[in-house]
Formats: C-alpha cells, sequence, structure tokens
C-alpha cells in the first residue's frame, strides 16, 4: 500500500520490487502458498480469515472476491457457506486454485478479469471481500465498481497488511522486509485512501491472531 505515498515508485528499487511481485502472481504462482507461509510464519491464513467475521449472513446473497490467488479463501468461504464467485486477473493462479478447489468438491465461477473493469451487473452482490490485494484496491476505478455492483448495505473487506507482534530475529527480520518492500505504511491513516467514493462508512480494523495482528478496511454502501 505505502508505493502510494511517501515512496519513490519510479526508482530501481521500486521497479525490482514490482517485477518480484509480477512473478509472484504470475510465473511463479505455484510458489505463493509457500513464500506466504514463510513471510507470515505460518500466520498467512490466519490473517485471510479474520476477513470472514466482516461478512454479512451467508444466506443474505453472493459473495465476490477480487484477487482469489491460490483459491484458499474460496475453500474458507464454501465452508462457512457461502455462495461465492472467484475474480482475478492471474491466468497462473486461476488454473492453481480450480485445481485446488476442484480437489474439495468446491467448484465456484472463476472469472478472470481487472477489479478496475468488474464484469457483473449493478447491485448484484451482497459482499466483495480481498486479502492482501495490491495497489489496485486503491485505484479510484477499483472503489468505483465495487461501488457500484454492491448491493445496498452491502460490504467491501479488504485484509490489507498482516504484523508480527512476536518478538526474536527473525521477527524483526520479517518486519524490516515488510518495510523496505512497502508493506507497510507509515504516517498516513489507512482511511485516507478510502474516503469519497459515495461508501456510507469507512470503517479500519485491527483484529488480533495468535502472535500477530491483522489490518482491515471494511466499505459499506
Amino acid at each position: 500500500m505505502s508505493q502510494q505515498r511517501g515512496y519513490d515508485n519510479d526508482g530501481a528499487w521500486w521497479q525490482a520490487v514490482r517485477f518480484g511481485f509480477r512473478l509472484l502472481y504470475h510465473e511463479m504462482a505455484f510458489t505463493y502458498d509457500t513464500v506466504s507461509y514463510l513471510v507470515s510464519l505460518g500466520q498467512w491464513r490466519a490473517w485471510q480469515r479474520t476477513a470472514l467475521q466482516f461478512l454479512p449472513d451467508p444466506t443474505i446473497g453472493t459473495v465476490l472476491e477480487i484477487a482469489h490467488g491460490t483459491g484458499n479463501l474460496q475453500l474458507d468461504l464454501h465452508a462457512a457457506g457461502y455462495n461465492t464467485v472467484a475474480f482475478d486477473y492471474s491466468a497462473e493462479m486461476g488454473h492453481i486454485a480450480r485445481r485446488k478447489t476442484a480437489r474439495q468438491g468446491v467448484t465456484p465461477p472463476f472469472v478472470r478479469g481487472m477489479a478496475q473493469q468488474l464484469p457483473f451487473a449493478d447491485n448484484s452482490v451482497a459482499a466483495i471481500v480481498t486479502t492482501f490485494p495490491t495497489n489496485f484496491i486503491i485505484q479510484p476505478e477499483t472503489l468505483t465498481e465495487a461501488h457500484r455492483i454492491l448491493q445496498k448495505d452491502g460490504r467491501l473487506i479488504a485484509v490489507l497488511n498482516g504484523t508480527l507482534t512476536g518478538s526474536g530475529a527473525v521477527t524483526g527480520f520479517i518486519e524490516w522486509l515488510y518495510k523496505i518492500t512497502g508493506q507497510r505504511d507509515e504516517g498516513y491513516a489507512i482511511t485516507d485512501y478510502f474516503g469519497g467514493y459515495d461508501y456510507t462508512a469507512v470503517e479500519a480494523h485491527i483484529v488480533d491472531c495468535d502472535g500477530s495482528q491483522a489490518q482491515l478496511i471494511v466499505l459499506t454502501k
């Protein structure tokens, strides 16, 4: 998130960081689960699951997951009784997620596209959830499109960051890596990024996990 404020987005360092993330989401997508586990000391999935507590009742309608990645949250949503649609720009992530969910007998519709141009009807989804999205989540086109397709009182729930709260050299080193790769935004309130798109409420939340915390934003239409 920090790449939008307070950093030089055009320098060689940030070009290298963006290239690394592109590889992770595309050509190297098969390593995503392992990398996520390692850089979070095993907390990644707990951080993802924090989104579930902010979702409406499963009977209220469809939940759209934007940037479904390797499909882990799709399995969680299915287990919780939600009707879902999985959406991602990465074809490689789509292939991985389809295989993973199918092995568990879960077959949500998979749609490929960009969050800035959501191919869904107005007022058609009860909630949108996204976990650890890249900077597309704060782009005006994305926030406007999300507002358009949400039903009245619908929510956009985004897990933005996870923070390790323990002590020790390994935790300190990992937190340092997060900072230098732009995953820690200092000096700005998270809500600063999400105002002005006709949402009736913009709420920042911190959820405690075992040895860590997850940071979320919840926008209500």
